[in-house]
């Protein structure tokens, strides 16, 4: 990079920075210091199931929000227009779902690990095999939102590229270690707030200095940003209104209905009735995160319309252009740059907190409790406080990989949950959706999702098939450039890079992979199942089942209703949940009475 280029820290942005990470540090030394102070598991992972619903909204955005959407969403909407802009309408039924369906089933059941369910609905071996799925999945998101801010900075200002990681990954670790769920939920929302004002604070002053909001609209429309709703039903398009806003409901069902960072807020709600609430709290604010960042990519297209910054910083990402602009708009208001700076890694800090928290939560409920009965409390504390600083060592590890990936750190991050967030996913759909489905037919299941999602996944990344040509970077008001040219680089993208063979199966849009892997999880899991003996009623423990099926009761034949365990049964004998304790159902139950049966499931604790 152009030293020249370089943009430069002041005292205030420097000040404003550490206020961020002391602040940060200074909320888990409260909550290690005051209360039960983190010396029971249930206050260290769940927060005592104490939280109000605002500030788990706020924790439930702020974890979604990463770095990686800072950044990688303006980089999008800067180089392919505003078409990714309608994602934002696949929030209506990824949020509606999980408050009707997965909050309610899973709270009632008194969890502290979502994976917990698939033993009382499938086997052990199903959970452990749930649960690794999601560490490898959190292990390598973890590198990918450590990476994305160090980088850019690196690129723009010259920060030591490992440095900003160490720096993000220890305070990270000690806060999370320290305070617990608590520290992390109140910190979360902390960095929300600085978040929205640090995007603010650019589109206000990106907009003044672009000449107004008229001129910054003029130039987008006539740079072609402005993207229309696309139908085109082609699943190898990158993006149009049905990868969006179809295959984008099986991306937030993923992560907002059975990912353990959200369940784990969901369960530390004090009430069913809150955590419920909150995920409705979620959806107007996720919808202003998203406008905020579409807002400011196209700002910093008009900024930089007819002119290519990637040639002064060295680099061709898109997303370090997204720092650089900030910086350069920025650089003659002290105090303006270090808030955007600290925007960014409130959004890197607040989802690496969730991810420490949630993988030591499932470590230790998952792999470590049910082999090790007899922990007492005091040892059990203590090793989930060492668990979540080793995450915290093994993500800064996990950022040296990141870069090898290619892509845009958007395409990037959505890929790794669409390959293994969409099998967890049909996973949970199957237990909850087919009382037939048996243990046999979830692990094929998964087995099957997973590698249909990596045969997919890898073979984009080794062929290049996902990724689309981005426009021209100018906004000159011209025939040609608006009409013309658009209809002659249609017909090249058309001719030069339609896919064929396998190549045209690698070119899927990574929006569909959450929805594909989803699918043949459940279609190869009910075959297998049907195979080797549908799961009988009496053998489903009672609130494993949403009673969806009930409904569709009178249309079947008695023969099919009995064979698919959906005929109310006489009888049911006593079974044992994933901790021992004893679950009954009354004679004459039906599926649906049963449903969630409420005081099923007790908890015991001791204190030190």
């Amino acid at each position: 990079m152009d030293p020249s280029s370089q943009k430069h820290f002041t005292a205030v942005d420097y000040v404003i920075f550490s206020v961020l990470l002391a602040a940060s540090m200074s909320i888990g030394l409260y909550y290690a210091l005051s209360g039960g102070r983190q010396r029971t598991t249930q206050e260290f992972l769940m927060a005592d199931r104490s939280m109000h619903c605002i500030p788990v909204s706020l924790s439930l955005i702020a974890s979604f929000q990463s770095a990686v959407a800072i950044i990688g969403v303006p980089a999008e909407i800067y180089t392919h227009g505003t078409q990714y802009w309608f994602i934002g309408c696949s929030y209506i039924l990824g949020l509606l779902i999980p408050a009707h369906v997965f909050v309610p089933l899973l709270y009632r059941l008194r969890l502290s690990s979502a994976y917990q369910y698939l033993e009382l609905r499938f086997s052990k071996t199903v959970r452990i095999c749930g649960t690794l799925t999601f560490i490898f999945q959190m292990v390598i998101y973890m590198g990918v939102c450590v990476y994305t801010p160090a980088f850019a900075l690196n690129k723009v200002t010259g920060f030591e590229l490992w440095g900003v990681v160490l720096v993000t990954g220890l305070v990270c670790t000690l806060y999370t270690a320290l305070g617990g769920l608590k520290a992390v939920i109140w910190t979360d929302v902390f960095q929300t707030a600085v978040m929205f004002a640090g995007q603010l604070a650019v589109i206000v002053v990106g907009v003044q200095q672009a000449g107004g909001v008229r001129a910054v609209w003029n130039k987008v429309l006539d740079g072609d940003r402005i993207s229309g709703l696309d139908l085109n039903p082609d699943p190898t398009e990158r993006h149009t209104f049905w990868t969006l806003g179809v295959g984008g409901v099986f991306l937030m069902l993923s992560l907002y209905g059975v990912n353990q960072a959200q369940v784990q807020r969901y369960l530390s709600a004090r009430s069913e009735k809150a955590a419920v609430r909150s995920c409705y709290m979620v959806f107007p604010s996720l919808q202003v995160a998203l406008a905020l960042s579409c807002v400011m990519g196209l700002v910093m297209f008009a900024r930089y319309c007819g002119e290519d910054p990637s040639a002064q910083l060295g680099s061709t990402s898109r997303d370090a252009v997204v720092i650089y602009f900030v910086l350069d708009m920025l650089q003659g208001l002290p105090g303006l740059p270090g808030l955007f700076v600290a925007c960014l890694f409130s959004a890197a800090l607040s989802t690496i907190s969730t991810a420490f928290n949630s993988l030591a939560t499932v470590t230790m409920e998952d792999l470590i409790k049910p082999r090790c009965p007899s922990m007492t409390e005091k040892r059990a504390t203590l090793l989930s406080k060492l668990l979540a600083v080793s995450y915290g060592v093994l993500c800064v590890a996990m950022a040296y990989l990141t870069h090898l990936m290619g892509d845009s750190v958007l395409q990037v991050a959505l890929k790794i949950f669409g390959m293994v967030g969409g099998p967890i996913l049909g996973l949970f759909c199957l237990g909850m959706f087919f009382p037939w489905a048996n243990s046999t037919g979830a692990v094929a299941g998964l087995g099957a999702g997973l590698s249909l999602a990596f045969w997919i996944g890898i073979g984009s990344i080794v062929t290049r098939s996902s990724g689309s040509r981005p426009l021209p970077p100018d906004c000159r008001d011209s025939l040609m450039s608006s009409n013309a040219t658009a209809s002659v680089q249609a017909a090249l993208n058309a001719t030069l890079s339609a896919p064929s063979g396998l190549r045209s199966f690698y070119s899927l849009s990574y929006m569909w992979y959450s929805g594909v892997s989803c699918c043949a999880v459940i279609l190869s899991g009910l075959l297998v199942s049907l195979l080797t003996g549908p799961m009988k009623a009496e053998d489903v423990a009672p609130g494993t089942v949403y009673p969806v099926l009930g409904n569709l009761r009178r249309v079947l034949p008695e023969c099919l209703k009995k064979r698919l365990c959906c005929a109310p049964t006489r009888s049911a004998p006593h079974q044992k949940d994933c901790n021992g304790s004893t679950l009954t159902r009354e004679a004459g139950t039906s599926q649906a009475e049963a449903f969630l049966p409420s005081g099923a499931y007790t908890e015991h604790e001791t204190t030190v």
